[in-house]
C-alpha cells in the first residue's frame, strides 16, 4: 500500500532549483534511508512532504486516506522554559485529551441525576467503554513510563529530564524531538539525521525503534551502521533526481555499480548505433542532392526521425568531485603518548571539606599508543572522552599520574564543535594564516575541498557544519601534524566525504587517536579499541566489529 506520492514535484528556493520533476513512492512498511551529498535537497523533500515547501504549479504530493506524518527536523526548537519530560509527554495530545474525558465521563457517573436514570447511565458506561478502549491503544496507563524509557534509551540522562529546554544542548533537544515523534506514532516517520549527537547504546536503541516501527520510516542519515541495519530501501537524490534501491546500504553499493556498469555500457552501444545513423543520414541526403533522388530524400528523412524518436541514454557519471584529502605527516617519535596512573577528579561548587572527593571521571588510566596506530576510543556521552583529550592538549590538568608526549610529536586537533576556529574570520583568512600562503595559493587550495571563491570570501560562522568541517580538515593538513586527535570527525561530513576521510586516514604516516560514534568509521580506520566506562579504559584489539564479537565472548562466559 501506496502512503505518500509525489508526483513531477519541481521545488525552486530563491533562484536555485533543488529538484525538477521528481517522482517518488513511500510504501507503508518501508524503511528508507535517504541519502545523498550535503546540498543535494534531502532536508527540503522531507520539507515538501510535511508542507513546509510547496512544489511549483503541476507537482503534486499526496498522502492516503488516515496517513499521518511526522517530521524531526535537523535543529528542533521548545519553549525555553518548558522541562523535557512535560514535552515528550506531549507527544501524542490524544493521550491528554482521552484522560480529560475519562475524568469527565467519571464525574458524570456520579451524578444522581445519571446514576438514577437507566437511559442515562447506559450511554455514559458506553461513553466510558470506548474512551477505556481508545486509552489503552494508545498505552494510556504506562504512557509516562514508556516516555521515560524512550528518553532513557536514546541516551538522555534521568537527571535532565525536569530542566529546562534553555540548559539542554542541541543533540538534547533533538532526543526530545524524537521521543515525542515515537510517542504520536504517525504512519509516516521522516527523520533528519536523528542519529546525531547519540552514543552508541542511543544508536543501537534508534535502530531497534526503526526496525519495529509499525509504519513508513524514512531516515537522513550518514551513519552506514545504521543504513545497514536499519534500511530496507535506499534513496538517493543526485543531480535534482531520486533512485531508488531495495536493501541495505552494502546492497545499494553493489546494486548501484552494476546499474552505472549497465548504463556505460548501454550508453557506448547507443552512441554508436547514433553515430551509424548520422553518418547514413549525411550520406543519403548529399546522394538526394547530388543525384536528385527523391528515394534518398525520403530514406534520409526516414532515419533522422528514427534518430528523433530514440530514448536517449544519460551518459553515466561515474566520477564525482570529491574533497582531495591529504594527511602527510611524518615518523617521530616511536612512543607518541604514554598514561601512567592518571586520575582526574572535577571539584563541585562549593568545594568539599577537606576529607571531602570531588566528581572522579577518569581513575587509574594507563596506557600507550606508539606510532603508527590508530587507536578508537568509545563510550557512552558523559563518560569523560573529551575530558581525556583535553589534558592531552593541556587545558586540564590531572588530579594526579603523569602523561607523556613524544619528544618529536606534534599534535594536530580536530574539534566536534569546531571551537578551534574563528567564525568572525574569513575561510580564506583563516587558510592564509594557516598555511601562511598568498590568497591565490589559499583560493587554489580551498578549491581542493570543494569551496567556491564565494564561500572562500565568506565569515566562518555563515558555513553550514559540513563546510566547517572540511574547513577544519584543511586546517589540519595545514599544521603538519604526526599524531591526529579527532573529536567525531564524520558527524557533519556526507558519506562520500566520510570515505575520503577514510582513505586519507589509512594512507597517513602518523598517529591517530579518534573518539567517534560512527562505527562503520571505526571499523574503516582503527586497529585498537579504548572503551572508556565507569571512569577505566579497557582495551581491545581491532575495530568496532572485533569489538563487539569480544564483548559478547566476554557475556557468553559470564552467563
Amino acid at each position: 500500500m501506496i502512503s505518500i506520492t509525489i508526483s513531477n514535484a519541481t521545488l525552486i528556493l530563491g533562484s536555485h532549483a533543488i529538484f525538477r520533476d521528481l517522482n517518488w513512492e513511500i510504501q507503508h512498511d518501508q524503511r528508507i534511508g535517504l541519502i545523498g551529498p550535503n546540498g543535494a535537497g534531502k532536508s527540503s523533500l522531507l520539507k515538501l512532504i510535511v508542507g513546509e515547501h510547496e512544489p511549483e504549479k503541476g507537482g503534486t504530493v499526496i498522502r492516503a486516506k488516515g496517513v499521518t506524518v511526522g517530521c524531526l527536523p535537523q535543529h528542533p526548537e521548545f519553549e525555553p522554559s518548558r522541562t523535557a519530560i512535560s514535552l515528550a509527554l506531549e507527544g501524542n495530545p490524544r493521550v491528554a485529551e482521552v484522560e480529560a474525558e475519562l475524568h469527565r465521563v467519571e464525574s458524570k457517573l456520579a451524578d444522581p441525576e445519571v446514576y438514577g436514570d437507566s437511559k442515562k447511565l447506559e450511554r455514559a458506561l458506553d461513553e466510558q467503554h470506548k474512551l477505556l478502549e481508545e486509552f489503552e491503544s494508545l498505552g494510556g496507563a504506562n504512557y509516562e513510563s514508556r516516555a521515560r524509557e524512550i528518553l532513557r534509551g536514546l541516551g538522555l540522562l534521568e537527571s535532565d529530564f525536569e530542566k529546562p529546554v534553555r540548559a539542554l544542548s542541541g543533540g538534547q533537544k533533538k532526543l526530545i524531538g524524537l521521543a515525542r515523534l515515537l510517542l504520536a506514532h504517525p504512519s509516516v516517520l521522516l527523520l533528519d539525521e536523528p542519529d546525531n549527537h547519540l552514543d552508541m547504546p542511543g544508536k543501537a536503541f534508534l535502530e531497534k525503534l526503526i526496525n519495529d516501527y509499525e509504519g513508513a520510516v524514512v531516515i537522513i542519515s550518514h551513519d552506514r551502521y545504521i543504513l545497514d541495519a536499519a534500511a530496507s530501501h535506499i534513496a538517493e537524490i543526485e543531480d535534482g533526481k531520486i533512485t531508488t534501491f531495495a536493501g541495505n546500504y552494502t546492497e545499494y553499493i553493489v546494486d548501484k555499480e552494476e546499474r552505472l556498469a549497465r548504463q556505460e555500457e548501454l550508453f557506448r552501444v547507443q552512441q554508436r548505433e547514433i553515430g551509424r545513423l548520422e553518418t547514413a543520414i549525411k550520406r543519403f541526403a548529399m546522394w538526394a542532392k547530388v543525384y536528385d533522388n527523391e528515394k534518398m530524400a525520403i530514406k534520409a528523412r526516414s532515419m533522422q526521425k528514427r534518430l528523433d524518436k530514440m530514448d536517449k541514454i544519460e551518459k553515466p557519471v561515474t566520477e564525482r568531485r570529491k574533497m582531495d584529502l591529504e594527511l602527510n605527516g611524518w615518523r617521530g617519535s616511536n612512543q607518541v603518548l604514554e598514561f601512567e596512573g592518571v586520575v582526574k577528579e572535577f571539584l563541585p561548587h562549593p568545594p568539599p571539606s577537606p576529607a571531602g572527593r570531588g566528581s572522579r571521571v577518569l581513575h587509574n588510566i594507563n596506557f600507550l599508543i606508539r606510532h603508527g596506530e590508530r587507536v578508537g576510543l568509545i563510550g557512552a556521552n558523559g563518560a569523560g572522552k573529551s575530558v581525556l583529550l583535553r589534558l592531552i592538549l593541556g587545558k586540564e590538568i590531572p588530579t594526579s599520574g603523569e602523561i607523556k608526549i613524544g619528544p618529536s610529536v606534534k599534535v594536530g586537533y580536530y574539534a566536534q564543535e569546531h571551537e578551534t576556529l574563528d567564525f568572525d574570520q574569513t575561510v580564506l583568512d583563516a587558510v592564509r594564516l594557516g598555511g601562511n600562503m598568498s590568497e591565490g595559493r589559499a583560493v587554489s587550495f580551498l578549491t581542493r575541498y570543494l569551496f567556491t571563491y564565494r564561500q572562500a570570501t565568506q565569515r566562518v560562522g555563515s558555513l553550514s557544519g559540513g563546510e566547517r568541517s572540511r574547513l577544519q580538515l584543511a586546517l589540519l593538513v595545514l599544521s603538519g601534524a604526526n599524531f591526529l586527535l579527532l573529536d567525531e570527525p564524520t558527524n557533519n561530513l556526507d558519506i562520500a566525504s566520510a570515505e575520503v576521510l577514510e582513505n586519507a586516514l589509512n594512507d597517513f604516516n602518523g598517529t591517530v587517536l579518534v573518539i567517534s560514534h560512527d562505527r562503520y568509521f571505526l571499523d574503516r580506520t582503527v586497529n585498537r579499541i579504548f572503551e572508556l566506562k565507569d571512569s577505566r579504559i579497557a582495551e581491545y584489539a581491532g575495530g568496532y566489529s572485533d569489538y563487539t564479537e569480544a564483548i559478547e565472548r566476554k557475556k557468553g562466559k559470564e552467563s
